[in-house]
């Protein structure tokens, strides 16, 4: 096969090639893949002339596709440009969407054009919390931050570094989940995309589009921001990200949303939070390598060993998981 043989579809590619085509009416168009996620989904791109569509392939055994549309509607009823639903098909596990673009902000980001793509993607936090309403989304209750957190020591801990905690660190670790879910639980609660990073922002008109956003929950008011200046896949000096985080505290104080009214207490609870989020993270990404296959997310684990270091480190509040940190040998 050369280099510019088209990779033969499979059965499901063929299939929502075909839900497609009939969809738009076409007899046909250039079909290929766009993107893949760390779920069960993918994507496809279908081209036709100066026309594109993106065509998600959820199989229904392991995706469900109505959160997706529930939230869908909530992004575009927030005024925010996510991508339109032109047909679907929830059998067959198959959607046409609206085509946001072939760049996300990771693809592009550096350091001349951050200022200006940060701002942008602040806008549109403020924009998607201003809509919030209780009810339309799932509750960021205690039980789905406790389950979260349970991700690391099952996966990391357990699958990834082979250890089996003994009781003063399983001590250390009730005392840690402790005290981040009870900060959370005390956050003013508002809509949370949960995964609102570079990855999952378009470079987009207007700008960003966003993705990937099925699994929002109506919750603790700094997570997205957190998200999208400690990612995943891409790190910021600390003086730059304390000037976002502060950038998007003023937008959200003169737009009239709950944040905390003294900066320094808005700080701790994103630091908090942020910590729940990258412990969540190093189970997801053990999880994804161990379970599912997926190696590449495993080798982004040392980016959130350092974000976690950076805050517990001589902090006498999480003095008990810098002891597990230590014991576990998990290290900056």
């Amino acid at each position: 096969m050369t280099a510019n043989t088209p990779t033969p579809l499979d059965a499901r590619a063929q299939a929502a090639k075909a839900f497609a085509l009939a969809a738009l009416k076409l007899d046909a168009a250039e079909f290929a893949p766009a993107s893949a996620d760390a779920s069960f989904r993918r994507y496809f791109r279908l081209c036709h002339g100066i026309q594109s569509w993106v065509v998600m392939d959820a199989p229904p055994a392991q995706e469900d596709c109505t959160p997706f549309l529930r939230v869908a509607q909530l992004v575009l009823d927030a005024g925010l440009n996510g991508p339109r639903v032109i047909a679907q098909d929830l059998r067959q596990g198959f959607l046409l969407l609206s085509d946001l673009g072939r760049q996300t902000f990771l693809h592009v980001l550096d350091e001349d054009n951050a200022n200006a793509l940060f701002g942008e993607a602040i806008k549109a936090l403020v924009q998607w919390q201003l809509a919030s309403h209780i009810d339309a989304l799932p509750s960021y209750d205690e039980a789905l931050l406790a389950r979260e957190l349970a991700l690391f020591p099952d996966w990391y801990v357990a699958r990834h570094l082979g250890r089996v905690m003994t009781q003063q660190q399983q001590s250390w670790w009730n005392e840690t989940c402790h005290v981040l879910i009870a900060r959370a639980l005390t956050q003013p609660r508002v809509f949370v995309h949960r995964d609102y990073m570079p990855r999952n922002l378009m470079l987009s008109t207007p700008n960003p589009g966003v993705l990937d956003f099925q699994d929002a929950v109506y919750g603790p008011i700094s997570y997205d921001v957190v998200s999208l200046f400690k990612d995943a896949f891409l790190s910021w000096p600390a003086v730059r990200v304390d000037m976002w985080r502060k950038q998007y505290w003023d937008a959200a104080r003169k737009a009239g949303l709950p944040v905390a009214v003294d900066y320094p207490h808005f700080c701790r609870d994103f630091d908090l939070m942020g910590l729940q989020r990258h412990l969540k993270v190093l189970g997801i990404f053990a999880r994804i390598y161990y379970r599912d296959g997926k190696p590449n997310y495993l080798a982004d684990t040392p980016r959130f060993i350092r974000y976690i270091r950076d805050v517990i480190d001589g902090d006498m509040e999480l003095e008990p998981l810098a002891r597990l940190f230590d014991a576990l040998d998990l290290r900056a």
